[in-house]
């Protein structure tokens, strides 16, 4: 699919580059997706909870009164999980929920997602953004002339730009990430994928020399 290129201000710059159908044209899998969603957002948790058993808890060991003679039902001690205070029974213990996905459905998500986009317009190419020093007012001002402000926004760079990325890091609805760091979260989670110049014709490349997205 061929996407016009635009500059800073939201105007065409005449330049255009051409998306390769290998990766935007796919036929979208739902399934996959869901997997790669679900995949990355468990990895994100901690996984650091963890309640005391009665074992843990603190409390005499003493058996409260003797086993029969009392007309009562028996008890151990006042850790038992049935007495305020005592421990919890089957609560939960430190644990990770990343689980593992094989590169291929990765990919595929990925593609996938890139291919939803690409279906939708939600794909922006957009001239490589310099900036001389990290300024937040300056890049808001690029995303008013580029009609994203109201918008979540994933920018997608060829490489890591340092004055850019502590201009926008601050922003709640932008991200900014190097293609290599892209993810399909990222990309289903974001209103319009923006891409950089130079991060589209890598894309482009692809095509010709395929590679891992």
């Amino acid at each position: 699919m061929q996407i016009d290129v635009i500059n800073i201000k939201g105007k065409k710059t005449g330049r255009s580059v051409e998306l390769p159908e290998e990766i935007f044209g796919v036929e979208p899998n739902d399934h996959v997706i869901y997997l790669a969603v679900k995949q990355y957002l468990a990895a994100q948790r901690q996984g650091t909870h963890k309640v005391k058993t009665r074992l843990e808890v603190k409390g005499s060991s003493k058996k409260l009164h003797k086993q029969k003679g009392t007309g009562g039902s028996r008890k151990g001690n006042i850790r038992n999980p049935l007495y305020k205070g005592g421990g919890t029974i089957f609560g939960p213990k430190p644990r990770d929920y990343d689980f593992k996905l094989n590169r291929k459905v990765k990919d595929l998500a990925k593609m996938s997602a890139l291919s939803y986009k690409a279906k939708e317009n939600a794909i922006v190419i957009v001239e490589d953004i310099q900036l001389e020093t990290p300024k937040t007012k300056s890049f808001v001002e690029i995303l008013d002339a580029l009609k994203l402000s109201d918008k979540k926004s994933l920018f997608v760079l060829a490489e890591y730009n340092d004055n850019l990325h502590l201009s926008l890091r601050n922003l709640p609805r932008v991200e900014g990430v190097v293609l290599a760091d892209v993810n399909t979260y990222g990309i289903v989670n974001a209103d319009v994928l923006v891409l950089s110049e130079s991060a589209a014709k890598l894309f482009a490349e692809e095509e010709k020399e395929p590679v891992e997205v």
